[in-house]
């Protein structure tokens, strides 16, 4: 379940975030997900997935074949990942619709397994290390960190329950996109908006 998004606004006369500018993909992205709080176990491991599968790419690549990811991933449903095996990785080292890296493939599989163990859930684990309200706001993308203590914390609390691919910086980039923390920069019109519990 997600929050309400945004409702859409004109293109051409706001401010966003500097990253979110150079391509249609990144605008909708930015505009009406990053940042958004979002709940749920299978939602939170497909983003979770997403940005270890980014390690190393531009995140417009993972943006443009999101749609192929979530067909070869069963919607990124936990249960299904999870029961993947030897012949599902091989037929997703063979989809040339998605990123094939054999290790990120592995760890997708090997992450749903350690989510289905989880007693708490994926989402509720996730959201323990969102830090508290009231940090100031990145005036620029320059003030954007690339990690918190928070992230570090959850990075080593996830591999320590068998997740792997989860480094702080991946850990704070999912933070971000899921709106555990809001790095929206001051100028931009997503700045502080507030969404419903």
């Amino acid at each position: 379940m997600t929050a309400q998004t945004p409702a859409p606004v004109e293109r051409s006369v706001v401010g966003r975030c500097g990253w979110a500018t150079s391509a249609p993909e990144y605008v909708r992205y930015h505009d009406e997900e990053w940042g958004v709080p979002l709940h749920g176990d299978d939602a939170l491991f497909e983003r979770l997935t997403l940005e270890a599968f980014q390690s190393g790419l531009s995140w417009i690549t993972i943006l443009r074949k999101r749609p192929a990811f979530r067909a070869a991933f069963a919607g990124f449903s936990i249960p299904v990942v999870a029961a993947f095996t030897d012949d599902d990785v091989e037929r997703l080292m063979a989809d040339a619709a998605i990123v094939r890296n054999r290790a990120k493939v592995t760890a997708a599989l090997r992450n749903a397994r350690a989510a289905l163990d989880l007693p708490e859930g994926l989402s509720a684990l996730l959201w323990s290390f969102a830090p508290p309200p009231g940090r100031p706001r990145p005036e620029t993308l320059a003030d954007v960190p690339a990690t918190s203590p928070e992230s570090v914390a959850l990075a080593k609390e996830l591999k320590r329950r068998g997740f792997s691919f989860v480094g702080p910086t991946t850990s704070y980039a999912l933070m971000q996109a899921t709106g555990m923390v809001d790095d929206h920069v001051a100028t931009c019109f997503r700045a502080g908006v507030r969404y419903p519990d």
